[in-house]
């Protein structure tokens, strides 16, 4: 029960996986590579709430603890996954001191918040209850999503709360906001997400990226420029790359067969 607040506070680099398709199977065979943690994305797929109690019963079977993303700030959806198990959440899109406050009110049971108090399969069904209540406060993660120019520039009072484990940067959403979508590569986009590394750093908190393409220079490099976890893709994301790659063997292979009757015809003569 123990492991996701230790996770964000060894020191050591954290590798997670993510997940935005519905079965349970390929966070087994996520689980399998060493990961430490399984992310959800409920924000942008179909998952449902029942689906994801099978994904984090999976990683957690696996070895890995399992931190969905909700889709949005809504208490109700936290407290389901929670009950269900989840060994904390990620919230996108945080801005303000005010949402931060909300968040812990609805992740940590009193006094610190005000969870409501479940038996379901957190709590073993009730045979673990009482360890589960009296431990959650202090062992669950809440990581922040900073994915604003504007939570950029409060990204130190964001971090203030004990409560916040850390952030995780969403580069897409941070260069659209700064009116340059894509252009992860720009200056000023990098600036900006040095800046929540420098804040995290200071503040001794927890700070993540995603790779599409999670190589060993590009896990590297993301680690030597101060982020402290790495999420090394996801199942779209790989499935994305294999499709790119067979896209391009099959129209080799195609085109080689429609020029092979000529190159006979040719040998021929």
């Amino acid at each position: 029960m123990n492991k996701p607040r230790k996770l964000f506070s060894t020191g050591r680099p954290i590798f997670g996986a993510w997940t935005s398709l519905g079965h349970a199977s390929i966070t087994e065979i996520f689980a399998t590579s060493g990961v430490d943690f399984v992310g959800i994305d409920l924000e942008h797929s179909t998952i449902s709430q029942a689906q994801a109690q099978r994904i984090i019963a999976a990683a957690q079977a696996g070895g890995a603890a399992c931190l969905p993303r909700v889709a949005s700030h809504n208490r109700e959806a936290i407290a389901r996954l929670l009950d269900s198990g989840a060994d904390g959440i990620i919230v996108p899109n945080v801005s303000t001191v005010a949402q931060v406050q909300q968040l812990v009110s609805w992740c940590k049971y009193p006094p610190l918040g005000g969870r409501s108090y479940g038996v379901a399969r957190a709590q073993g069904y009730g045979l673990a209850f009482e360890e589960y209540v009296t431990t959650w406060n202090t062992r669950s993660t809440l990581l922040l999503q900073i994915e604003s120019i504007q939570a950029v520039e409060v990204v130190d009072q964001l971090l203030a709360a004990e409560a916040v484990d850390g952030v995780m940067v969403g580069p897409y959403d941070l260069s659209g906001s700064m009116g340059m979508p894509g252009q992860l590569d720009h200056p000023r986009v990098r600036q900006a997400c040095q800046r929540v590394v420098q804040a995290c750093r200071q503040r001794g908190k927890a700070c993540g990226t995603q790779l599409v393409e999670p190589t060993p220079e590009a896990a590297a490099a993301a680690l030597e420029s101060g982020y402290t976890f790495v999420v090394l893709a996801s199942d779209v994301f790989v499935l994305w790359k294999w499709s790119e790659r067979m896209r391009a063997l099959i129209g080799t292979r195609r085109r080689e067969v429609t020029h092979e009757p000529e190159r006979s015809r040719v040998r021929a003569r």
